[in-house]
């Protein structure tokens, strides 16, 4: 039997092509500065701009059931404001050096403009929002950026890292990606029909989860010239990840003992790196974390039961195919 090839993301955005245009026209009017540093910190950061995935969810959601509503293309570029505000701060505080294969702000400015620019983003975003004049969406969004916070947090208070377990690790992803990619969903029904928002928020939680097992797979799995940023990264900033959970009540003393060795290091050698990547997939930490990921994609699924068919419809399944099948 032939496998069919999993969707590609600009096959999933075909339906709400148009709207991600306008979506974008939105972000540039929403982040406009006169202030030139701040514009030419904003130029920099939409020429990297990512896929509009979250934006896509939101139009999709919105579509669901056959009334869009026009402001919604302005809910979808403040929720990639949000999310550009985080990964912005992200890279901040984990020294990162590169993102989607380009220089990060405080690799080509500073920490503290990175900081600063983060606030801005977030800032205009929520300005932006209180123009709109309804308090839910207010308060859907509020709820995931509290989320995302306190992950934030949880990641940075977590000082013995190789005693973080999985659930630790479902609680971390659930603030920090599935919280605004079910906020997201769920604004997208607020904005058309409202009685759809509790299984399309449910959807956007469970996709959301099984995205970042994936995200996390990748950091094993993919290379630099794939995923634009160095393989091992997360490894490297001592970042312990559900693959790496799930060998680690598995593994013999010598190499319980590598391990500890490795995080020991503030920058361990590449050897060292590797080391670990074969004891993972040696004891099917890899198999462990997809086979997750695949339950949370099947609940994702399980979500859209009842609603209402029709392209938008099946752009949302096609998501669920996308997300655990991608390799970047």
């Amino acid at each position: 039997m032939l496998r069919t090839a999993p969707p590609k993301l600009s096959q999933i955005q075909a339906p709400v092509q148009a709207r991600l245009e306008v979506v974008a026209e939105e972000i540039r009017r929403i982040v406009l500065a006169d202030f030139e540093p701040i514009g030419e910190i904003n130029d920099y950061l939409l020429q990297a701009r990512g896929k509009l995935f979250r934006p896509s969810l939101l139009l999709l959601c919105n579509e669901i059931g056959g009334r869009p509503a026009p402001h919604a293309e302005t809910l979808a570029a403040i929720v990639e404001l949000v999310h550009l505000s985080t990964l912005v701060h992200d890279d901040a505080v984990d020294h990162s050096v590169l993102r989607r294969g380009m220089p990060t702000v405080n690799a080509m400015w500073s920490y503290q403009v990175a900081i600063i620019m983060g606030d801005y983003l977030y800032s205009r975003s929520v300005s932006e929002l209180a123009a709109l004049g309804d308090l839910e969406p207010i308060r859907v969004l509020a709820g995931a950026a509290n989320a995302m916070s306190v992950g934030e947090m949880r990641q940075l208070a977590s000082h013995e890292a190789l005693r973080f377990g999985e659930r630790d690790y479902y609680q971390l992803i659930e603030c920090k990606t599935a919280s605004l990619m079910s906020a997201a969903c769920e604004l997208g029904a607020l904005a058309g029909v409202a009685e759809y928002r509790a299984p399309l928020a449910r959807f956007g939680r469970e996709l959301g989860m099984a995205f970042q097992i994936v995200d996390d797979l990748l950091d094993y799995t993919a290379d630099e010239a794939v995923t634009g940023k160095p393989s091992g990264l997360d490894l490297k900033e001592h970042k312990v990840t559900l693959p790496l959970i799930a060998v680690l009540p598995r593994l013999q003393p010598a190499e319980r003992a590598l391990l500890e060795a490795f995080f020991a290091q503030p920058e361990p050698p590449e050897e060292r790196l590797h080391d670990i990547v074969a004891l993972v997939r040696r004891y099917g930490g890899l198999d462990y974390a997809r086979a997750r990921a695949l339950e949370f994609a099947a609940r994702a699924g399980d979500a859209l039961r009842g609603l209402p068919p029709g392209p938008a419809m099946e752009a949302l399944r096609a998501c669920v195919a996308y997300v655990v099948e991608r390799r970047r």
